[in-house]
Formats: C-alpha cells, sequence, structure tokens
C-alpha cells in the first residue's frame, strides 16, 4: 500500500532515532521493522541525506549505505544542542505555521506541532516577531489535497471535474490515484478510466472533487523519475519550431525543447517536441508579436488565424 506524504515523513523522523541507535543495521530488518519494502527504504535513505538541522549545509545527516547495511557517519554532530539564528528560526517557524493548517493532517499531530510551535516561540524570543508577520497558502484549497491524500490511503478512486487550459474546458473523469507530487506546483498522478493511460492532474485545476465507493485499482505502472521536470516529451512526439524575439526568451526557460538557437537581434529559435502541438496555439496568442510558429505550417496558419479572430473581435467590442 502506498504511503501518503504525512506517514512517509513520520516514519522518517523515526528512521532517524532507529538507525542512532542500531550503528550498521542490516537494510533487511530495517526494512521488516517499518513494514515496508527494502526499495521503500532506500528510497527514505536518499532524502535523509538532505535533512539536517540547517538549510546552511555542514550538518546535514551523513547516512549511506553499500545496499546490505547502513552507517550513519555524523550521528553526535547533528544530535549537538541547536542554536538557531534570526532567518532560520523565522524559517522554521512559518513552515510550522503553514504544515498545521494543512489538510489530512492528523488531529494529535497537528496539536503536537503547536506545541512545539509554541516552545520555539518562547526559545527564539524577539526573533519571532518577524515570523507572525508571514503566512504561507497552500494552493490546494478546498480539501482536494485532503481528498486525494485519503484516496491514496485508503486505495479509493476519485471522480473529478478537471480545467484543461489547453483546451479550455472541463471534463468528467473518474481516476484511480497513484501519488501525490511537488514540481513547482502539487499535482496528482493516477491512472485516468476515460482515457486508459496514466495521467498527471494539478490540484489547483480540479474544480470538483469526489472520493468514490470503488476501490482503486491502477495497472502496475513503473514510476517516472521527475528530477528533470514533470514534462517530458517523447523522441517520437511531433516537432514544433518557434521563433521569439528577446520579449520571448522566457519560452526556452519554461518550456522543455531540444535546441535553443540565437537569432539576430536577441531573438531564439526553439525547436521543441509536444504530443499534441495544437496545444502550443495558447503559446502563440500569449506571445503576440514577441514570436510566432514557424513550423509544422497547418499549426502555424492556425495559430495566424487565432490571432485575426481575436484581434477582430477586440475591435469590435471597442466599437460596440
Amino acid at each position: 500500500m502506498a504511503a501518503n506524504a504525512i506517514d512517509q515523513t513520520r516514519r522518517m523522523l523515526s528512521l532517524v532515532t532507529y538507525l542512532r541507535e542500531r550503528p550498521g543495521a542490516r537494510v533487511g530488518d530495517v526494512a521488516r521493522a517499518f513494514g515496508i519494502t527494502q526499495d521503500e527504504l532506500i528510497s527514505d535513505l536518499d532524502v535523509l541525506p538532505l535533512c539536517g538541522t540547517s538549510f546552511r549545509g555542514g550538518d546535514l545527516l551523513d547516512i549511506d549505505t553499500d545496499g546490505e547495511r547502513i552507517w550513519w557517519h555524523n550521528p553526535d554532530d547533528v544530535a549537538e544542542p541547536l542554536r538557531l539564528a534570526a532567518d532560520e528560526a523565522t524559517a522554521l517557524l512559518v513552515a510550522a505555521r503553514a504544515v498545521s493548517t494543512l489538510p489530512g493532517l492528523r488531529e494529535s499531530d497537528r496539536l503536537a506541532l503547536l506545541r512545539a510551535t509554541a516552545k520555539l516561540e518562547e526559545a527564539a524570543g524577539e526573533a519571532a516577531g518577524a515570523s507572525s508577520r508571514l503566512s504561507v497558502t497552500f494552493e490546494s484549497e478546498g480539501g482536494v489535497f485532503a481528498d486525494v491524500d485519503r484516496a491514496i490511503s485508503e486505495r479509493r478512486r476519485l471522480w473529478i471535474r478537471y480545467y484543461s487550459p489547453a483546451r479550455d474546458q472541463l471534463t468528467e473523469r473518474e481516476i484511480d490515484p497513484i501519488r501525490l507530487v511537488s514540481v513547482g506546483h502539487t499535482y496528482v498522478e493516477a491512472w485516468c478510466r476515460r482515457s486508459e493511460a496514466r495521467r498527471t492532474f494539478r490540484l489547483d485545476r480540479v474544480a470538483e472533487i469526489k472520493i468514490l465507493d470503488e476501490p482503486s485499482a491502477p495497472p502496475e505502472v513503473e514510476l517516472r523519475d521527475l528530477s528533470a521536470g514533470l514534462v517530458q516529451p517523447a523522441a517520437e512526439d511531433p516537432e514544433v519550431v518557434v521563433e521569439v524575439g528577446p520579449g520571448g526568451r522566457w519560452v526556452a526557460e519554461y518550456y522543455p525543447h531540444d535546441s535553443a538557437e540565437e537569432l539576430p537581434e536577441g531573438g531564439l529559435r526553439i525547436t521543441l517536441r509536444t504530443p499534441d502541438p495544437a496545444s502550443l496555439r495558447r503559446l502563440a496568442l500569449r506571445l503576440g508579436r514577441d514570436g510566432h510558429i514557424v513550423s509544422p505550417q497547418d499549426l502555424a496558419d492556425n495559430a495566424r488565424r487565432a490571432a485575426r479572430e481575436a484581434l477582430a473581435a477586440y475591435e469590435e467590442g471597442e466599437q460596440s
């Protein structure tokens, strides 16, 4: 059963204590103790070296494994009394208050977090003052995150009404959620029963959501490595060429592309691939005079026609 993000965080906190008391623990023994697979344990161990008592580094958890045993090389360094700078205390307090409002958090965990936050505020003294003037709001409002997280935990199917900006329409779908991922925004990766394929849905585009009684039963799929980004075009996807001026160079930063050649006067000729070239028509309209689609020809003609229609509609509205 796939763990949700909150359960995984709880497990990893327990894992730190467990490993401190058991130097050189065997991978198989630790996995059995926590009721997870060895692959899941190795995944946790890949994250732990990114954690520590300061975001400045130098006191991160030095934990590694040779595949058979797990070694923690600096437990005494990390166990030294924690001294937070003012900016660290502010960041920690803001994050703690934000997490305490997160949908899906168990009430006992929420109360424990609030108690810890109160102690930290007392210890931080004047440094805590700045944190009280800052706040973080999670984009997954309306309980969407909580419902997805619950559906994953209980292995239940979801019904959603989802907005697709590429088609500018709402669609109704039943999905079997696989996992929550965060790549700039928060997404649910799921098996879509409408398309009979794996799809990724951005949570802030879910207009309505319901947890169904039907069990979630996604096919066995290999989880994608998202370290290179959420959108990873395939080599067989159609090629699109876009030329932009200096004001459109941001396209190369936001869209995965095969190449970006410099043009005179600061422009770029960008070659990219997409399974749905028509979705780039909206990009062409957004660019306006800062760029245009060069090929394929039918897409370029379609984008120009859409631009003329939009301009005509605007001029008609001005005259009325």
